[in-house]
């Protein structure tokens, strides 16, 4: 217990005294900041992919349409994450002679990296929706981009709210890889801490706590908006 109180001492020298708050703070606020946008980014990016997805395929435009799409979801469903951050950073970019932060960089990669997940998701949320409500909505003469815009994915979304948590979670755990481009997260402030303190053992371990306490708020404010589109259903 002794070797552990001083293991808590040094840490608290660290992260108090020498100022590790600070990166703590930053390393907190850019995890979020990346996991909330990707997570917007994959959204936008998944309804569109989703919707395409669904079309019916009788013309060219549509198939084709689908094929990019396919492409695409298999070539970030396919790849680990920090791979495509590392050529999206290191080769892409530089290819292009674009100069960009490694915190915008990691928005756009978990973005379309999200987008390709949700887009199956949304997908079979989508599926999910009775198709007389499709069919309700082209008899009062709305077309299909507005039929599914206003009737079936709002319902769609209902269904999947579970599921786009824990995509919201997973994409909370994963902002750990952000570091090999450079970007401040909780796990470089940690790491940092250790580094300079030469122990690592409780910044590692107030680390995971941290992770789990924002997975339970994520998931308490997922079990509030289920509980709250409940109540409405049953109003309507």
């Amino acid at each position: 217990m002794g070797s552990f109180a001083k293991k808590v001492d040094t840490f608290l020298t660290a992260f108090i005294d020498n100022g590790g708050y600070v990166s703590v703070l930053e390393g907190l606020k850019n995890t979020m900041i990346i996991a909330v946008f990707g997570l917007i980014i994959g959204i936008l990016i998944g309804t569109v992919i989703a919707t395409v997805r669904v079309l019916p395929k009788y013309k060219t435009l549509p198939r084709v349409l689908d094929a990019i799409c396919s492409f695409y979801v298999g070539l970030f469903r396919g790849t680990p994450i920090v791979v495509q951050l590392l050529v999206f950073y290191y080769v892409l970019l530089p290819l292009m002679g674009v100069h960009m932060s490694s915190l915008y960089v990691s928005v756009i990669v978990f973005g379309l990296n999200s987008g390709a997940y949700i887009s199956e998701i949304m997908r079979s949320g989508i599926q999910s929706v009775d198709h007389g409500q499709m069919e309700a909505g082209r008899a009062v003469g709305l077309s299909f981009g507005t039929t599914m815009l206003n009737i079936v994915i709002p319902q769609a979304v209902k269904n999947i709210l579970p599921t786009l948590g824990n995509e919201f979670i997973a994409l909370i755990k994963e902002t750990s890889v952000v570091s090999f481009v450079g970007a401040s997260d909780l796990y470089k402030a940690f790491n940092m801490i250790g580094t300079n303190s030469y122990e690592f053992m409780v910044p590692y371990l107030v680390m995971a706590l941290i992770y789990i306490a924002i997975v339970m708020l994520i998931t308490l404010g997922i079990k509030l908006m289920e509980r709250g589109l409940r109540k409405s259903d049953r109003r309507s």
